[in-house]
């Protein structure tokens, strides 16, 4: 059994995809202790449906960082530890009383993230953030995720990342996440890893014999993309940029490994998914669809539809920015209605409310043929969580679908897992 801690949990989305490898004979994962905390909010609601699903025992509704400074025995050994982790700066703050010159964050949840690993050590990691955490800050492209990487390789862990499109796969959401996966020296994946870096061909754990690679895998050429080949300097320096990344080159691609510091980086392009794909029609709600959800007739607002259809248009404007200088802005069209025979866009935080939008959801209902926004239930299938599992007394549908648009895509998580629990 994986003991494993859940931070930054939302509404459980890591926790649902580690707990479908479990079986009444064997469990596999067990989440020891959770957080999850939402600044901006008193009444702490993704809390709440956690706890309401999950159950309350060993779950924390409190700010990470507080936890780590008051409370740090409340967080227990643990195995794996999991999360979903904002992306913000990544930055290092100095302390001169501080051996490696660091000392916290500069608005920043990840060195929460270090502080946990840098006490409990556990074997492994597995973490989820935007596919542009790759290529952040732009004017800069790869230094925060050098930051990571070089973090986490002082700490003794060898990583591997891939940016994960699930509907490439057969799931019903294009959702593309960087996930990234950390081991412990001392683990027998460490061991592999290192191997492979001692007779030169990290190559070969991207594209053969990786956790990821094995969940969801790719194709390679070899030399298809240019390598950072490793990581120099303190973190601070790496911070300042004396590396000197820039705004053109873009250091890491969709896959790679690092061990050492020294870091192998390949293009890879997802092999041809040959089961049957779970499309958009294929998540829609059987129930009767409230009104609220369908967009007004041509009469009596026709201006309302048209707002829509002009949101979701393509656009060719002159913007005025806040000097005052006119520049050309031009997007291309958002397809109105959503196409039900293919995945589904990106879920948003803002699909919830009656609001015109140019990137909420949109479908022709099969039923009625009338336009309508999709429901809570639809989003929650489109991240493959148990429908109605965020439906609480008090919680608007705005408030859920907020939920899912922070949410992750859970078969990503359970088919990553899987490959975990195969390879240890």
């Amino acid at each position: 059994m994986i003991r494993t801690i859940e931070l930054f949990a939302g509404v459980g989305g890591f926790r649902l995809g580690l707990e479908k490898n479990n079986t009444k004979k064997k469990q596999n994962f067990k989440v020891i202790w959770s957080n999850q905390f939402e600044p901006s909010t008193i009444s702490q609601t993704a809390s709440k449906i956690y706890k309401d699903w999950f159950g309350s025992d060993n779950h924390s509704s409190q700010d990470i960082t507080k936890v780590i400074k008051k409370d740090f025995d409340s967080i227990p050994e643990h195995d794996l530890l999991v999360g979903g982790f904002p992306c913000q700066d990544y930055s290092v703050a100095r302390s001169s009383s501080s051996a490696n010159g660091i000392m916290g964050a500069k608005g920043s949840l990840w060195w929460s993230i270090h502080e946990i690993l840098e006490r409990r050590l556990p074997k492994y990691v597995m973490l989820e953030n935007v596919d542009s955490l790759l290529k952040s800050p732009s004017t800069m492209r790869g230094r925060d995720f050098a930051i990571i990487l070089a973090s986490l390789s002082d700490l003794g862990y060898a990583v591997e990342w891939r940016i994960i499109n699930p509907a490439e796969y057969g799931m019903s959401q294009r959702r593309k996440r960087v996930f990234i996966n950390a081991y412990k020296k001392g683990t027998s994946i460490y061991s592999r890893i290192s191997k492979l870096k001692a007779s030169d061909n990290l190559f070969n754990w991207v594209a053969n014999d990786g956790v990821i690679q094995d969940a969801f895998p790719m194709n390679f050429i070899d030399d298809m993309f240019p390598n950072f080949n490793k990581i120099e300097g303190s973190l601070p320096d790496i911070s300042d940029n004396k590396l000197g990344f820039d705004s053109k080159i873009q250091p890491f691609s969709n896959s790679g490994v690092m061990i050492d510091r020294i870091v192998y980086s390949q293009k890879g392009i997802p092999k041809k998914y040959k089961g049957k794909p779970i499309l958009l029609k294929d998540i829609l709600q059987k129930e009767e669809i409230p009104e609220e959800f369908f967009l007004p007739n041509a009469d009596p607002r026709p201006s309302l539809l048209d707002k829509w259809k002009y949101l979701k248009g393509p656009k060719n404007l002159i913007k005025t920015s806040k000097t005052g200088f006119d520049y050309p802005y031009a997007e291309g069209p958002v397809t109105f209605p959503d196409k039900l025979d293919r995945a589904s866009r990106t879920v948003i935080t803002g699909e919830g409310g009656k609001s015109p939008s140019r990137f909420k959801h949109v479908i022709e209902d099969p039923n009625s043929g009338r336009l309508r926004r999709l429901t809570p239930y639809e989003l929650e299938k489109l991240n493959m969580f148990p429908g109605n599992l965020t439906k609480m007394e008090g919680v608007s549908d705005g408030k859920r679908a907020f939920f899912m648009g922070n949410a992750l895509v859970v078969g990503v998580v359970s088919k990553i897992s899987k490959s975990l629990i195969k390879l240890i």
